[in-house]
């Protein structure tokens, strides 16, 4: 009884003191990856915002030279003199945001200011504007004013690669050419735009990229422009109020990005705290690696956010526990307290008390009858042991007459008793099965229950995953109908059959999906051949939960054949048997196929090859219903190699007639 007790409080805490935990914790697991892929996907989505307002800067900037260059105020500047000229490009800089703009003339572009690739673009008719650096002496040349502005003392940081430099001198400019062709002129208009320090280029390309809308509010981004891995113009802070210009980047983003050319998203620390980050490699006019461009978002609120995640779910888990725990332990006590007064009668009878009773109880179950069954034996018992006691007189007296009539009266007492031991064994197996199909129902409830919670929490954003909802409901209800089949094992005469008209070809394509997380990890075609012949394949009549179970039972016993690599056939097509319709499934692999001498007994039951791990009645099962439903399953070697197992079904309009001429006989 031991034994027992422990097997159903087993049976009882397993599900949810182990397998639940696996599950929740598989689940979070899950969770967190996801989570942490948004999270990195929005940084890339940041970083590509920032790119293109890059790009847009250098592309605007080229234009607006562009139509200077070709303006008339332009050409009658130039036909009036350089200082006219002079004059009025430093009139529009200012209005162009832009830190120098001068006219280059043939002697200049033959100075090394023809070096750059931009002015040698501009000189072939093409305006071009690209990033490019410029040392202390080309920003002394370009505008003396520029020198100071892009000078930056570098600051030691944490973790970035080891320098003999103290200040970086040199500027990131956005540098732009156009050509300038007029009659009597040519010559190359040049501006640029010094990117150090340049306070309102970096605060308006995170405005751009952090404060787009209500959604971005709560998100604490920063971007940054790098000249090779300093912070030449940034909104990070390295105090409250300063800004951390010449600070470095870590030495493992350099080498990614800057020596492999690589982009860089994942989280990263940044001067003080950790980010969600992006590093975008920037190159220059000649088409080395200059830079980087960085966004990114502070972690910490999404790791609090997903600290609090668990903690709740681990608080709801514990609460179930609790609820749950106490509810478990009462339903397994109402099933072994009775075998435990059954065992504690026969156990007094068995020291001679035949009065020993179970006594009345008010359970209609399985248990109740036996128990009741139980006492009417004793009662039997008592009254036979008392009849020979009245007779033990007598037996002196005819022992020799009443010796056959003694023999014949304890085998019947022994087959009495041994009677009574099977009706408790059928008795315990029929209410452990009832039990496991209720055991069964508790979990399938609470997954019917929540993909109805995730329908209603999700409302419209159910219909992209709706397929995947109703191919949920749809195994919820298959689980039923297998808990029914239980239940049918159990009382027999209590269940039905529901079979309907079905076509195969939708059903098998079901159960492809169903098995689809099966052949998905191993290297498997699937070769689908439905409507093979010139007849179309008739509708046949059969429970659809019972023909699914023996489909992906065939499927899953070819793809185990198969060992990991090979071809799964489904084939479907109209086929006569015995001069009645019908339709042909056929299961096919490519493995290594079954001993001939075994082909006959891959039906019995419990016969099996995967010792240890299956069970040896699924092909079993699977003939008895597909020969209840009025159809023949078989199985043969293919000479290609492999198994083939054939299901034929007859007609569901030929089986229902000849339902009908049966009824009518």
């Amino acid at each position: 009884m031991k034994s027992v007790r422990l097997r159903l409080l087993l049976l009882a805490l397993l599900p949810l003191s182990f397998l639940m935990p696996l599950l929740l914790t598989l689940a979070m697991a899950r969770w967190n990856a996801d989570y942490d892929a948004v999270l990195i996907a929005k940084v890339e989505s940041d970083l590509r915002i920032a790119e293109q307002y890059l790009g847009h800067l250098q592309t605007g900037s080229a234009e607006r030279l562009r139509s200077i260059a070709n303006s008339t105020e332009f050409q009658q500047a130039l036909n009036k003199g350089p200082a006219e000229v002079q004059a009025h490009l430093q009139a529009l800089r200012g209005a162009l945001q832009l830190d120098f703009l001068e006219y280059l003339t043939p002697a200049d572009l033959a100075s090394p200011l023809g070096r750059w690739p931009v002015i040698q673009a501009a000189t072939q008719g093409q305006r071009d504007s690209q990033i490019d650096i410029f040392t202390a002496n080309d920003l002394a040349i370009a505008a003396p004013h520029l020198v100071d502005q892009a000078r930056i003392p570098l600051i030691e940081t944490e973790a970035a690669a080891p320098t003999s430099r103290q200040v970086e001198d040199r500027g990131m400019v956005l540098h732009t050419a156009a050509p300038v062709v007029t009659l009597g002129h040519h010559g190359v208009l040049r501006g640029g735009r010094l990117l150090n320090r340049n306070l309102d280029f970096i605060d308006t390309l995170n405005a751009l990229v952090y404060l787009g809308g209500p959604a971005e509010q709560n998100r604490q981004g920063t971007a940054t422009l790098f000249l090779e891995d300093t912070r030449i113009s940034t909104n990070v802070r390295l105090f409250e109020e300063v800004r951390a210009l010449g600070t470095r980047v870590s030495a493992v983003v350099r080498n990614q990005v800057l020596k492999e050319g690589l982009t860089w998203l994942d989280r990263a620390f940044v001067v003080n705290d950790w980010y969600i980050s992006g590093y975008l490699p920037l190159t220059d006019s000649f088409g080395a690696r200059v830079g980087m461009l960085y966004v990114g978002f502070l972690e910490a609120p999404y790791s609090a956010a997903k600290r609090e995640a668990y903690w709740t779910i681990v608080a709801v888990f514990l609460t179930v526990v609790v609820l749950s725990a106490p509810l478990f332990l009462w339903l397994a006590k109402g099933i072994f307290s009775p075998l435990e007064r059954m065992s504690l009668t026969m156990k007094r009878v068995e020291r001679g008390d035949l009065t020993a009773r179970n006594g009345t109880t008010r359970r209609q179950d399985e248990i109740g009858q036996v128990a009741g069954h139980l006492d009417s034996l004793l009662d039997q018992i008592q009254e036979r042991d008392q009849r020979l006691r009245d007779w033990a007189g007598e037996l002196n007296e005819r022992v020799d007459q009443r010796t056959v009539e003694l023999r014949a009266a304890n085998l019947k007492l022994e087959e009495t008793f041994k009677q009574l031991v099977m009706s408790e064994k059928l008795a315990s197996i029929g209410e452990i099965t009832a039990g496991v199909a209720h055991e069964i129902n508790n979990p399938v409830a609470v997954i019917q229950g929540n993909v109805d919670v995730m329908r209603m929490a999700l409302g419209p954003a159910t219909q992209q995953v709706e397929t995947e909802l109703d191919l949920i409901d749809n195994q919820v209800m298959r689980i039923g109908a297998i808990v029914g089949k239980l239940l049918q094992f159990a009382r027999p005469s209590e269940f039905g059959t529901f079979e309907e008209s079905l076509y195969l070809a939708p059903l098998v394509s079901d159960c492809l999906v169903l098995v689809d997380h099966v052949i998905s990890q191993q290297e498997i075609r699937v070769d689908k051949r439905f409507d093979l012949g010139s007849q179309p394949v008739p509708p046949v009549r059969i429970d659809p939960g019972e023909l699914q179970q023996v489909v992906i039972n065939l499927i899953l016993n070819a793809t185990q054949a198969m060992q990991g690599a090979g071809t799964l056939l489904l084939s479907l097509e109209a086929a006569d048997r015995d001069g009645r319709r019908g339709a042909l499934l056929t299961v096919a692999d490519s493995g290594c196929g079954i001993e001939e001498d075994k082909l006959s007994a891959v039906f019995n039951p419990f016969y099996t090859t995967k010792l240890g791990e299956g069970t040896g009645l699924g092909l079993s099962i699977s003939q008895t219903l597909i020969q209840r439903a009025g159809g023949i399953i078989s199985v043969r070697n293919r000479k290609s190699g492999g198994a083939a197992f054939s299901i034929w079904l007859p007609c569901a309009e030929e089986q229902s007639e000849q339902a009908a001429t049966t009824a009518a006989q």
